[in-house]
């Protein structure tokens, strides 16, 4: 079969649609149109084929001067139907000094009337001519605010005025109708009806104003930026990352002032908590008029609601879903959970999740890395960072709340409290407060509960006392008596595994009740340093620690740090001044006995094991001088009788004051303290009051201790 060949079509259809170079210029094209919807009032939008007006140059038109009034009115109230959209009109004319390309388009076009028009008239209708202005000021608010750079609260704003720009635009197919239908309309009656209109878009303009020039501007945020205000601890890290170079940092502040012009000086746009506080300050500034009250408080249901939901996902699971910044909450996603088993800060709880302000419960100081400088002009925190008005005093319990939660969850507990937390609630609203309440209290319940019953915290506090502060040390002096030779060497000759080997034997000989519990989570180790020469470290570079009265050692020990280092490297450590006890906890226990809190722990034990070392010495000596060397009499040598009998003194003197110390510590200071401990914990309320309760009792045991003066550690 003949392979199929498709027939060529004539070219007559071709021909018809030719159109002439002459044809084709009268064609109008749809490019000139600068909507494609063909509405009455598109008919005067200037092509984009006509001649730009020049600056400052009036449109030419007709004089009024020998029209009939009556015809005046008719022209002047056919322009104003434009002029109230925007456009502009035949005798209302856009302003001689407008130029689309130098002026900023949130302040509006304004419009002037032609001086031809009849006194009678010109009055009325510059009383309408602010409206032209508000509606292109606030269109272009909308169009520009509407990008994604500003954030949902920004976008739901702009959705709130779009809706009422729609009862507006409404308006005016009315009056436009009855303009072309009704041949009693009059100027007068446009002025009735646009009056009221005219107040409310003008407390629209006048937000739209105050957000739109918010923004510090560049010059006057570069003045006031100086090298003493940067951070140092980030110019460290960029040092790090090799981003500190002159001409790296030169390039990154071309691009920062470019971001400038366009988001504002500080480099973060209104948005967020910023927006929602602006239109809260309005509204109070305004309380006195019903119209303004009601308009701004519309406003400010509208925007908060994603603010208000995502504040509901965050204290209701736990979870931080802020993807524009907005929200006074902010995460450090580098610092997870993994951290607490090397942290001595406490980093993963006390920076996870932190406010935007700095601000913090413990203290009243805030923290200044991380936070945002504020706003010249205005002076509150741009972006999230500002704070609602209505959430100032409940910003801590809405950290704590999602903390709380969050911690439940990455446990594995799934978290059910959908139920308290209603979908139509708003900032302004009582019941949203009594929510905020129930989630705080539902959270911080439900994570006490967690830590004190399901994962046994009091149990495990115990046992810490238990091994740490040798509350029954019985397994102490057998461990001690069986690895008496591996203790007398040097501490980086010892074997780790032998000593753990032993301290389990020691613990599971005597082992009942209580004492079998967490046992295994106790293990051996060596520190690096002496216990002195490590507390005097602390107290060298952070002064007294619990602080005594007026003393503080901060420049001391920054003398000869090159010479102590070098003492301490030729001094062998012996194990048994190396010797402590470590203990492992898991998560979320590992929230409350931290590295932080364990350090606290050793130094303690350390301090315990150097004086119950001390007495066993003393205790060993006093039963070698009871052999016949130290007891046989010698009349010749009277003056070695004296030396052994001043030598036996001493030791009992030495002992009993070491017997006096430990019995000071551990009745007087370890046991009251414990006491006290173990009922603020039955009263306990909160999961923060719980940590700052335990770390306040180590802290009270170090400093009665005697472990926190440089005086006493240099002796």
């Amino acid at each position: 079969m003949d392979p199929y060949t498709p027939r060529a079509r004539p070219s007559t259809r071709k021909k018809k649609l030719t159109l002439s170079a002459k044809e084709f210029s009268k064609e109008p094209s749809f490019i000139a149109e600068t909507s494609f919807v063909r509405a009455p009032l598109n008919s005067r939008v200037s092509s984009v084929s006509a001649a730009p007006k020049s600056k400052g140059k009036a449109k030419q038109h007709d004089s009024l001067d020998r029209v009939p009034l009556e015809i005046q009115e008719a022209l002047i109230l056919e322009d104003l139907l434009y002029v109230l959209m925007g456009i502009e009109g035949t005798y209302v004319t856009f302003h001689p000094d407008y130029s689309p390309e130098d002026d900023d388009p949130l302040q509006g076009i304004r419009f002037v009337v032609a001086s031809s028009l009849d006194t009678s008239l010109r009055d009325l209708v510059e009383r309408i001519l602010p409206l032209g202005m508000y509606y292109t000021a606030i269109s272009s608010f909308i169009e520009l605010r509407s990008h994604l750079d500003f954030g949902l609260v920004n976008h739901a704003l702009c959705a709130a005025i779009r809706e009422m720009l729609k009862d507006y635009q409404t308006l005016l197919s009315q009056l436009e109708h009855a303009f072309n239908t009704s041949p009693d309309f009059s100027l007068q009656k446009l002025w009735f009806y646009v009056h009221p209109t005219i107040h409310t878009l003008s407390l629209i303009y006048q937000l739209v104003l105050e957000l739109g020039t918010a923004d510090d501007s560049p010059n006057d945020l570069s003045s006031d930026e100086s090298p003493s205000t940067s951070d140092a601890e980030e110019e460290a890290r960029n040092e790090a990352l090799g981003l500190g170079g002159a001409k790296l940092k030169a390039v990154l502040s071309e691009i920062n002032k470019g971001d400038m012009d366009v988001t504002g000086g500080s480099g973060i746009p209104v948005k967020g908590g910023e927006v929602i506080t602006i239109i809260y300050e309005r509204m109070q500034n305004m309380s006195g008029d019903p119209t303004a009250n009601t308009l701004y408080h519309t406003l400010l249901q509208s925007a908060g609601k994603p603010y208000v939901a995502m504040l509901r996902v965050w204290i209701t699971t736990g979870r931080l879903y802020d993807p524009y910044e907005e929200l006074l909450l902010k995460e450090s996603k580098f610092i997870d959970r993994g951290i607490l088993a090397v942290d001595y800060t406490d980093d993963y709880w006390e920076k996870r999740y932190t406010l935007r302000d700095g601000s913090s419960l413990g203290s009243n100081k805030r923290q200044q890395t991380g936070v945002p400088p504020p706003r010249t002009v205005s002076g509150r925190l741009p972006g999230g960072a500002c704070v609602p008005p209505l959430l100032e005093g409940w910003k801590h319990k809405i950290l704590l709340a999602g903390k709380y939660l969050n911690v439940i969850r990455e446990c594995g507990i799934e978290i059910t409290q959908d139920r308290i937390f209603g979908d139509d609630l708003s900032m302004d609203d009582e019941k949203f407060y009594k929510v905020l309440e129930d989630a705080y209290s539902y959270a911080n319940r439900t994570l006490l509960q967690l830590l004190l019953r399901n994962q046994q915290l009091i149990p495990r506090l115990r046992s810490l006392k238990r091994y740490f502060f040798l509350s029954q040390s019985s397994f102490l002096t057998h461990f001690l008596d069986l690895s008496t030779a591996e203790l007398r060497k040097p501490s980086k000759s010892v074997s780790i595994t032998k000593l753990q080997s032993l301290l389990d034997l020691a613990l599971n000989t005597d082992a009942s009740g209580e004492d079998i519990l967490f046992r295994e989570d106790v293990k051996v180790t060596m520190s690096e340093s002496g216990l002195y020469e490590f507390l005097l470290k602390i107290v060298s570079v952070n002064g007294v620690i619990g602080g005594e009265d007026g003393e503080h050692e901060g420049g001391h020990g920054h003398e000869e740090p090159k010479k102590e280092r070098e003492r301490d490297d030729k001094k062998v450590l012996s194990a048994n001044d190396a010797l402590a006890l470590d203990y492992s906890v898991k998560f979320p226990l590992s929230l409350v006995i931290s590295r932080k809190t364990i350090l606290r722990y050793q130094l303690l034990f350390r301090f315990l094991l150097h004086l119950k070392h001390v007495e066993q010495s003393l205790s060993s000596m006093w039963i070698e001088q009871k052999t016949t060397p130290w007891r046989r009499p010698l009349p010749e040598h009277q003056d070695f009788n004296r030396w052994r009998l001043r030598v036996c003194l001493l030791r009992a003197r030495m002992l009993s004051f070491v017997q006096q110390i430990l019995a000071f510590t551990t009745f007087e200071v370890l046991e009251p303290n414990w006491r006290a401990l173990e009922l603020k914990l039955d009263k306990v309320t909160t999961v923060d009051q719980l940590l700052r309760d335990h770390v306040d009792f180590l802290d009270t045991c170090l400093k009665e201790c005697m472990l926190t003066s440089s005086k006493l550690l240099k002796v």
